[in-house]
């Protein structure tokens, strides 16, 4: 498969670029088990896949540190995998069974794991932006130098929700990085037809948030770029918007045939951007590893994804009672005397 000329890449290692490569194809791979259960019955509900984005969360992952925060949308397994959430949790909480990170109750698009500072998949368009915000608020309020990566789409972008979130971000120079996955179609209206700005982090000008537009199918730049973006924020310099420009291969969820683009327009970037093939051809060039080295990580990360869905299929299904959990905070009442 012909792909993109090879860069050089002087700042990166070996390991690093081993890496990114083992962390998009695990997602891609997750992301095609996910599908075939899917079409088994086996995941019930919508499942949005986020197969050709991988670079996005990868490469923004690689820049963030411990006790950084992420919340995005209802397209968020990725997300989940690459700041180190079990694949054996997300598969079963997919299946909506008992073994799950939210116990089978919140399925594909509402997964949750304070462990791993992911404030969840949000299933209402934009609804998230405001949680993202409100996130930095608390860590700026602790200040304890944390930054949150606020996820949402070119659709969600026309949100009213997020321009209120931009002005108070601002307002109160939040640490908050504002990710705008822009994978040009929305829920299936390219973005020509429906964003009035071919730019859409220039929004962020009326606020005075600096901004910028990223390739989203290259896991370096993205990497870069998200470095650029944690250092405003840690400096106490308010928010910073990323639009990161990619594309998903596959209909916005696994009901959407997307009949609103050619065949020819998917198969040209599978073959000229892939961000995965990218990777693979810098390893290769730079003689970092070999076809055979290649094939062992595909391999190794097949049996990872194979035995979530084996844990997913034997976990069992949530009991009635697990209805009532979860619904209050536990905490210990006061002592009157106190």
């Amino acid at each position: 498969m012909a792909t993109r000329k090879a860069a050089a890449t002087p700042n990166i290692s070996a390991d690093e670029l081993k890496t990114y490569y083992h962390d998009m194809l695990l997602i891609r791979r997750f992301e095609e088990k996910a599908g075939q259960l899917y079409g088994m019955g086996l995941i019930g509900g919508f499942c949005h896949l986020y197969i050709g984005q991988e670079a996005v969360v990868v490469g923004l992952e690689a820049a963030a540190e411990e006790g950084d925060k992420r919340v995005t949308s209802y397209r968020d397994h990725g997300h989940m995998l690459a700041c180190g959430m079990n694949p054996d949790g997300v598969m079963a909480e997919l299946t909506g069974r008992e073994g799950g990170y939210s116990k089978g109750k919140g399925g594909s698009m509402h997964m949750f794991s304070k462990e791993k500072n992911f404030y969840g998949g949000h299933g209402i368009v934009g609804a998230q932006v405001p949680i993202g915000a409100g996130l930095a608020f608390a860590d700026k309020y602790l200040g304890n130098d944390r930054v949150t990566f606020t996820y949402f789409g070119d659709g969600a972008a026309n949100q009213g929700q997020v321009y209120e979130s931009f002005n108070m971000a601002a307002l109160w120079k939040l640490p908050v990085i504002f990710v705008i996955e822009n994978n040009q179609y929305a829920m299936g209206t390219s973005q020509k037809r429906s964003t009035s700005s071919p730019e859409i982090f220039r929004r962020g000008e009326a606020y005075g948030i600096p901004g910028e537009m990223v390739d989203g199918m290259d896991v370096l730049a993205v990497k870069a770029a998200g470095e650029k973006a944690i250092a405003h924020c840690r400096a106490g310099d308010g928010p910073y918007i990323l639009e990161v420009k990619t594309y998903r291969y596959r209909g916005h969820s696994m009901s959407d045939p997307a009949k609103y683009r050619t065949r020819e327009e998917v198969q040209k970037m599978r073959t000229e951007k892939d961000p995965i093939d990218h990777v693979r051809d810098l390893l290769v060039s730079g003689g970092h590893a070999s076809e055979d080295d290649l094939k062992e990580i595909d391999k190794s990360i097949k049996g990872i994804v194979n035995q979530s869905a084996e844990f997913a299929k034997d976990s069992p299904e949530p009991g009635v009672e697990e209805l009532w959990t979860d619904i209050y905070a536990d905490v210990a009442p006061q002592d009157e005397d106190a």
